[in-house]
């Protein structure tokens, strides 16, 4: 058949042309605009072909014009829509809600006007640290309170025998339901002497900072209570969070506090009725004595700490800091008389155990850590700069060694598939007590030594013998010459470890029962030491003995249990392991069947490793967009922290509350996927709506006859409305908009470089801006308005996800997760499809529905090529991630020892391995999205039956063979 004559390609200048202009049409200009979103050209739903609209004979097509120009206009009026909510936003908000620090009760550090009427906090900037007095003295209270004198003392003051009954139940002194034995404080106090002698020396570690060191020392008076280990890890039980001008509080004055138990407390009646008691009474006035003169404490002054004096009462013994040089946030350490008390490595201990409870210990690390990193910043520049050249390196051996990379990822996937397999069946019959490779080992050994035994037996063409036992295997008389562990057995005989151990004593050992160095279990009736099985002394000088399984046995019965106790889980995870590996078998034979296509695929990765090495400077499109995407992000956190700072004022309830579930609500004790009347939780007042705040005990109760109010709710940090609403969702659209138009500019300059016969010297980057730049910024618009859709839809549904969990709606919850499930997956397919069609418009020069409609179609025709390019890839990004970044983290690690050897290399690395991250993530999405470019650009020399001299030189064997195809006979490329 002749050949037809080659069709001379169109001109591939830009230069002269109009600046914009639509494609022509049968319809009006405007009218193809505005039908982009039903589809455009008709006939642009077909294969690529030699001649007509969809031939990309001579590359990308040139004859393009605009298109999706009414999507420009939509994403303009966005922007000035987001500044406008911007400018509302600054009109009331206030940032420093955000990160200023927060006392106990949700009021600001350094804020005039705290909401609910509180405290002018101006002067008081820090965030540190007091002593909470209600938990430190409620138990030496209740020993004082319901000890045998006051006991005597409370009968004689109480008027009514229900008073006393109540007493007596409080202290748990009488049995009754709401106790379960008496109480113990650290001793009775029997006599006034006693309690007076006692009380005081507790009293005073707690009120006298001189006797700190007593306090957190186990021979002071409250012996374990604050110096145990406990003490330490409960820290934050034990403090109040408050704002005070300095980390270290001075006080010219100071201002007492005598204890009172809060007013909610149970002990609160007996002990007020204790202190306005007017009886005359030695005892009572003891007593009253005590309770009146070691129950103070002293307090900061007003000025410096103006809240109720119960929350202003140093801690003794602990000393505060500004965490970081300059922070408002205070840590704190003990002090040096303490720690000479306690001894340096237990105040350590100690102290590292209470800055764990704060979670501390991790910003404190961070500020030094922050220090190594500034005093290492210049060998971070250096490792950035070798981190791109290593990217670069990396791509240029990728084109030698993709193949082995390829295979090597295949091969790892039918290896994970045996070893998860593997993992499922050993774990269905893992022993309680045995670990899982041990576990393992003992399967492993068990199946190979069956499997020896049996080729074994084969090729001798001998009959095994049973290996039948009963109990404790006395009468086995099988071949097992291998321990459970797979230690080789000695022969009873000969072996010297245990000589006692021979035929002549034992009749198991006997010749007639063919023993050499088989497993046995020889005892005898009269012997006191029996083994529970068949065993055999082992050729391992260090284990002398050790217990066997038959021949055949690979998962014994656990006589000791077994770690997962439910049968049906343990048979589920049996079942599941070979279904694993029938899986496993099924992928090796789909890898068989696809060895073209991923010989196809090694060629693709090996074209695009080709144009990243010869356009390097492609990978400054991304560079560029992590750039833009700083600033925008930047940007928009700077607008946002004003939306979100816009808390209203009757946003949280302002009264008080009798308990705390009535407040912060109660949870449900079921598993997620249990429901009942016993599941019910209840909302609290102050957290039934997400963001939500907190729940704070105020000193200062509301009693309202013979309730008592004392619990009340803080505000949240943040709140969202419909202007933060609109402003995230200009935020994803901006963000979708950034990466669609990196997407589109990266499949252009591959598009022209694919087709073009010099490889080496166009300037392909440089054309593809000014294509995208020119014709194609409403497509994008369009194609990241929908993706934008798609995530603020999904948002959506985890806010109210958030407010039905805080309305303890369990129901609504799970049926919310599973929306955004679905959702998840919906936008994965609809990005995966927009890359694609953005691929379509860098070629064809079509508008996003068209180019959707048509990378759809290509996705049909061809979804199997689809598919391996798309799992062979993620396994080569993957290799990319690994290979960079630990290259880079080598690297960075080897400079920081010969630059700064003093210098920790844990944060320095951290962050080099930070920073080789986002390198490793520019160059392989570019190179995921250049194999993916190619991968059209072949399938279109393929469909159009072309065997052009510009297709890259690792596909030249593969288009050769489609060309000598004939283009008249339809041909199914999946």
């Amino acid at each position: 058949k002749p050949k037809r004559a080659a069709r001379p390609p169109p001109p591939r200048s830009f230069v002269g042309r109009a600046p914009c202009r639509l494609r022509p049409s049968s319809r009006a200009a405007m009218g193809d605009a505005l039908s982009s979103c039903t589809g455009g050209d008709k006939d642009q739903n077909q294969k690529f072909e030699r001649d007509g609209e969809n031939s990309l004979a001579g590359g990308p097509k040139m004859n393009r014009g605009c298109t999706d120009i009414m999507c420009i206009p939509l994403f303009a009026f966005a922007q000035l829509v987001f500044i406008g909510v911007t400018v509302m936003g600054m009109a009331d908000g206030n940032p420093q809600k955000l990160y200023r620090p927060r006392d106990l009760s949700g009021a600001y550090c350094g804020v005039a006007e705290n909401w609910n009427n509180g405290l002018d906090l101006t002067d008081q900037t820090k965030l540190t640290y007091t002593m909470n007095i209600t938990s430190m003295v409620d138990p030496v209270m209740k020993q004082t309170i319901c000890s045998t004198q006051a006991s005597r003392v409370m009968l004689q003051l109480l008027s009514t025998q229900a008073e006393k009954d109540q007493y007596l139940c409080d202290c748990c002194i009488s049995p009754c339901k709401k106790c379960d034995g008496a109480l113990d404080f650290g001793g009775q106090l029997v006599d006034a002497t006693s309690l007076a002698s006692t009380v005081t020396a507790r009293m005073a570690e707690l009120t006298d900072p001189a006797k700190a060191k007593d306090l957190l020392t186990p021979g002071g008076a409250n012996g374990m209570a604050f110096s145990s280990e406990s003490f330490w890890r409960e820290m934050t039980k034990y403090f109040n969070q408050v704002c005070l001008p300095q980390c270290v509080a001075n006080s010219s004055s100071t201002r007492a506090y005598v204890y009172t138990p809060p007013a909610d407390s149970e002990y609160y009646q007996w002990w007020t009725t204790l202190l306005n008691a007017t009886g005359s009474g030695d005892d009572l006035q003891s007593l009253k004595d005590v309770v009146s003169s070691a129950f103070t404490f002293t307090a900061l002054s007003e000025d410096v700490c103006p809240y109720d004096p119960s929350w202003c009462v140093p801690f003794p013994g602990i000393q505060l800091s500004e965490m970081t040089a300059g922070s408002d946030y205070c840590t704190f350490q003990i002090a040096s008389d303490v720690m000479g008390a306690l001894g340096d490595t237990a105040a350590n201990a100690f102290e590292s155990l209470g800055m764990e409870a704060f979670k501390g210990a991790a910003t404190e690390s961070f500020g030094s850590w922050v220090g190594d990193f500034q005093a290492s910043l210049d060998s971070f520049i250096i490792t950035a700069v070798l981190s791109f050249v290593i990217g670069v390196v990396f791509l240029v051996l990728l084109r030698f060694f993709i193949g082995i990379c390829v295979w090597l990822a295949v091969v790892s996937t039918i290896f994970m598939f045996f070893v998860f397999g593997y993992f499922l069946f050993v774990r269905s019959h893992q022993c309680e007590g045995a670990s899982l490779l041990d576990t393992g080992h003992q399967v492993s050994v068990a199946i190979v030594v069956a499997a020896k035994t049996s080729v074994a037996d084969t090729l001798s063409g001998t009959d095994a013998p049973s290996e039948a036992m009963t109990g404790d295997g006395v009468d086995y008389r099988g071949r097992q010459m291998y321990t459970r562990y797979g230690k080789k057995c000695l022969v009873w005989e000969t072996q010297d470890v245990m000589p006692w151990y021979r035929a002549e004593n034992y009749t198991v050992l006997s010749p007639a029962n063919t023993t050499k160095s088989f497993c046995r279990n020889p005892y005898q009736a009269t012997d006191d030491n029996k083994a529970k099985t068949i065993w055999c002394i082992t050729s391992d000088p260090d284990v002398a003995w050790e217990e066997c399984l038959p021949i055949g046995v690979i998962q014994p019965e656990c006589t000791q249990g077994y770690a997962i106790t439910g049968q049906s889980m343990r048979d589920a995870l049996w079942y599941s392991s070979f279904v694993v590996w029938a899986l496993g078998g099924v992928w090796v034979i789909v890898i068989i069947c696809f060895v073209n296509r991923i010989r196809l695929a090694i060629a693709l990765n090996k074209v695009a490793a080709s144009y990243l090495a010869t356009n390097p400077s492609t990978v400054l499109i991304p560079v560029v967009q992590a750039f833009v995407a700083i600033l925008w992000c930047l940007c928009w956190f700077y607008s946002a922290s004003y939306l979100l700072s816009q808390v209203p004022d009757n946003y949280t309830p302002k009264g008080a509350y009798a308990t705390y579930a009535e407040a912060y609500g109660t949870e449900s004790p079921c598993s997620t996927f249990e429901y009942g009347d016993h599941c019910t939780a209840i909302p609290g007042a102050c957290i039934d709506k997400w963001p939500s705040g907190g729940v704070w005990r105020d000193p200062d109760c509301d009693i309202q006859g013979n309730t008592t109010k004392c619990w009340r709710c803080s505000q949240p940090r943040y709140t969202m409305d419909w202007r933060f609403g609109v402003s995230f969702f200009v935020f994803l659209w901006n963000n979708a908009f950034n990466v669609a138009l990196g997407q589109t500019l990266i499949a252009m300059a591959v598009g022209l470089w694919f087709f073009s016969a010099n490889k080496s010297g166009m300037p392909v980057v440089l054309r593809a801006v000014r294509t995208v730049l020119r014709y194609h910024i409403g497509t994008v618009a369009f194609g990241s308005f929908i993706v934008a859709l798609v995530e603020f839809i999904r948002y959506l549904m985890k806010y109210f996800e958030k407010q039905a969990q805080m309305r303890k709606n369990r129901c609504v919850v799970v049926l919310l997760k599973a929306v955004q499930c679905c959702l998840w997956c919906f936008e994965k397919c609809l990005k995966f499809l927009n890359k694609n069609a953005y691929i379509q418009t860098a070629l064809m020069g079509t508008n996003f529905c068209t180019s959707a409609r048509n990378a759809f179609a290509l996705i049909l025709r061809n979804v199997l090529r689809f598919g391996t390019v798309a799992v062979l890839g993620n396994a080569i990004r993957m290799i990319g991630f690994l290979c960079i970044m630990s290259s880079t983290g080598v690297v960075g690690y080897i400079l920081m020892r010969e630059m700064h050897p003093d210098i920790s290399p844990f944060m320095p690395v951290l962050l080099f391995l930070m920073m080789a991250y986002v390198v490793s993530k520019l160059y392989m999405n570019v190179f995921g999205l250049a194999v993916d470019t190619c991968l059209q650009c072949f399938l279109a020399v393929e469909e159009m039956g072309l065997c052009s001299e510009c297709v890259p030189g690792c596909l030249k064997n593969f288009a050769s063979s489609v060309g000598r195809k004939s283009s008249e006979t339809p041909r199914s490329s999946g």
